[in-house]
Order: structure tokens, then C-alpha cells, then sequence
């Protein structure tokens, strides 16, 4: 290795070019360090969160309340986490692929009004994150991210889970935290 590599000055920028990790057009969010276009998701640090997986079923209604509790206990605070699919699908007619958008600020105002229903007005530091995917993954991933002291769900409800497997059965085997199935 002879050659060596060219690096930029650690000097402002010319003029007319845009500073390191700045978009080029000002109407339009910086590039994401993973490559990805889109809005910035801003960093969260937590210390050691109880992680509360929530589908709006009556079994992760039940799961959230139980997880509050345990990070009010606990004093930890409360990372609820809503895992959605990819939002893409194909119209049967057409054939058309159709995204669907969510309005990211009302889902979480949503989370939060489901937090106060089943609490009341626990004194629990809480925070919300929304995902796409597979939840069973997306919910592993956040409670590694965080180091989760706990991931807590609700128990799956259809027959079907029973015998084609579930998220709680996943998790139990895959999480790096002790995972609470709650009824």
C-alpha cells in the first residue's frame, strides 16, 4: 500500500459547497450515515429501558400496563415500541404497487393516549419509537439497541400462533433480555 489516499482539509468548506454531512440543497435533509434518503430520526439514549412491544390488542394493552409498572419499580424508564409493516403493497387490480404513509406525530400521539388509558398517570419517563418490519425482529432489535432490562408483549391470541409460531415464542428464543409474555 504506497499510494496514499487524498483525505478533505479539515477547513471550512469552499465556498458554494456545502459542509461535510450537509445536504447540497437546502430544502432537503442531509444524507442518513446508513445511505438511506429520509427524515433523521434523532438519537435516543437510554439507560437500560423496560421495552413495551404494542400491537393495540387487548393482550399488549395488558402487557403495557404491566410494563409501566415494572419500569415505575424498577425506575427505568419505558420505551414503547410500535413495529408496523412495510406500509407497501400491490393493488390486486392493477398490479400497482401503492406505499402507504402514516403520519408518524398522531400514531405516537395515539401510543401515548393508550399509555395514559391504561396507567392513569404513572410517573414513568416514557418514550416512543415506531418501526417497519418484521415485529418479532424490529422489537429484538430495539431491546438490544437499548440494552433492555425487559421486553415485554402480550401473549399471541389466534390459534394460528399456536401452530405456525408467534412473536413471543421467537423472541423467547432469539431476545438478549429476558422477554415477559403477559395474557
Amino acid at each position: 500500500m504506497d499510494q496514499a489516499e487524498s483525505s478533505p482539509s479539515p477547513g471550512p468548506p469552499e465556498p458554494g459547497q456545502p459542509a461535510p454531512g450537509q445536504s447540497p440543497w437546502p430544502h432537503q435533509p442531509a444524507p442518513r450515515p446508513d445511505g438511506h434518503a429520509g427524515h433523521e430520526v434523532p438519537a435516543l439514549r437510554l439507560e437500560h429501558p423496560i421495552v413495551a412491544g404494542y400491537d393495540g390488542s387487548a393482550s399488549s394493552r395488558n402487557a403495557l400496563a404491566y410494563a409501566a409498572g415494572l419500569a415505575r419499580r424498577l425506575a427505568r424508564p419505558l420505551l414503547i415500541v410500535y413495529v408496523s409493516s412495510s406500509g407497501v403493497y400491490c393493488e390486486p387490480l392493477t398490479g400497482q404497487v401503492v406505499g402507504v404513509p402514516r403520519d408518524a406525530d398522531a400514531l405516537e400521539r395515539w401510543l401515548l393516549s393508550e399509555l395514559d388509558q391504561v396507567t392513569g398517570d404513572a410517573e414513568v419517563d416514557v418514550h416512543v419509537r415506531t418501526r417497519r418490519g418484521s415485529p418479532a425482529r424490529e422489537l429484538a432489535a430495539a431491546a438490544e439497541e437499548f440494552s433492555a432490562d425487559a421486553l415485554v408483549i402480550g401473549a399471541p391470541s389466534h390459534i394460528w400462533h399456536r401452530i405456525a409460531g408467534s412473536v413471543s415464542g421467537w423472541l423467547a428464543r432469539h431476545a438478549r433480555c429476558p422477554v415477559i409474555v403477559v395474557p
